[in-house]
């Protein structure tokens, strides 16, 4: 019961500073208190075979931190893939077209592919092999992505053209 207490007392004491650490790091309070929050999960599985509990906690969020930017990288290089196959559809994409919720918009059979593809950055032949797909399919899947979602921005772009 006393491992428990500890538990909750280094939470009480330790999360607002932790959450304030990276803050600093990202671009957003949400964000910030999703890795603190997340940090202090993995803590949790392995309480009991950690040593330095504030060392593991600021050693998770800084690879938690690294892991957001990546992942925002990412984001930002598919909307220019996706702006430069098609540069009429540029104006919609610098008006701020969030790509990730038309990427999720897409059905699973061809979502999955393109988070694999472009945000994950990995291969297409090991995509396939995750998939269980062929990988002439799963190129099949990632140009239908691509049509939809230029699709998608040109109706934007239409909307938003006066």
């Amino acid at each position: 019961m006393s491992g428990e207490r500890e538990a909750e007392r280094l939470f009480e004491d330790f999360y607002p500073r932790l959450a304030g650490w990276c803050r600093g790091l990202v671009d957003g309070d949400a964000v910030a208190h999703d890795i603190a929050s997340e940090a202090f999960t993995r803590l949790w599985s392995r309480w009991g075979t950690v040593r330095s509990p504030e060392s593991y906690l600021f050693s998770v969020a800084a690879n938690l931190v690294k892991d957001h930017w990546r992942t925002r990288e990412r984001e930002r290089r598919t909307t220019r893939h996706l702006s430069a196959e098609s540069r009429e559809h540029a104006p919609a994409a610098d008006q701020g077209v969030d790509v990730r919720s038309l990427v999720e918009s897409l059905p699973k059979r061809l979502r999955v592919p393109v988070l694999l593809y472009y945000y994950a950055g990995l291969p297409v032949d090991e995509i396939a092999s995750v998939l269980r797909r062929r990988p002439g399919t799963v190129k099949s899947d990632l140009h239908q992505a691509r049509q939809r979602l230029r699709s998608a921005l040109r109706g934007l772009h239409d909307i938003t053209t006066p």
